[in-house]
């Protein structure tokens, strides 16, 4: 998508709108990154408190991908920090989408990827390797599935079944 906007989609689409193909996500995310406008194939994750598999994923090249964790919406500890998003950034990954927390925000924030969580927090995550990868998750009122396309910018995110022309 050439920088059409969360707004443009949503005007060109409204039947999307109503049919439920297009939805949005509640708007709960902080902004993180040097990309504030991404967008991409979506890859799902559900993890809590736990950032192995997190990593594993970002280790992985991404091809314009986008990770979309469900961390439980926890605010106890990051799940996500600036070693794995410069190796994401390295990888090829469009951006990041983290229900829960992030650390290590000005290295994040000098990456040129797109990055969006709930808050920030010093403390690390466990490292015992458990969630799942590749399932549906229901982040911020909306259920997101492996497979389909996000779009985020300073708006909002969307969230499509497919990649959608305006």
């Amino acid at each position: 998508m050439a920088l059409v906007t969360t707004a443009e989609v949503c005007d060109a689409n409204p039947q999307l709108i109503i049919s439920g193909e297009l939805r949005a996500l509640q708007p709960i995310f902080h902004i993180y990154g040097r990309r504030p406008v991404f967008s991409g194939p979506i890859v799902t994750l559900k993890v809590f408190e736990d950032n192995v598999l997190v990593r594993q994923l970002l280790e992985e090249k991404g091809n314009g991908r986008v990770l979309v964790v469900d961390g439980g919406g926890s605010l106890r500890c990051a799940i996500l920090g600036g070693n794995p998003v410069v190796q994401a950034q390295n990888n090829g990954w469009a951006g990041i989408v983290v229900n829960g927390c992030i650390r290590d925000v000005d290295e994040i924030n000098g990456c040129d990827i797109g990055v969006r969580a709930l808050a920030s927090h010093p403390m690390k995550a466990n490292k015992k390797g458990m969630g799942e990868k590749y399932v549906p998750v229901t982040i911020a009122g909306t259920r997101i599935c492996d497979g389909e396309w996000l779009y985020a910018d300073t708006d909002g995110i969307l969230i499509s079944p497919s990649e959608l022309s305006v």
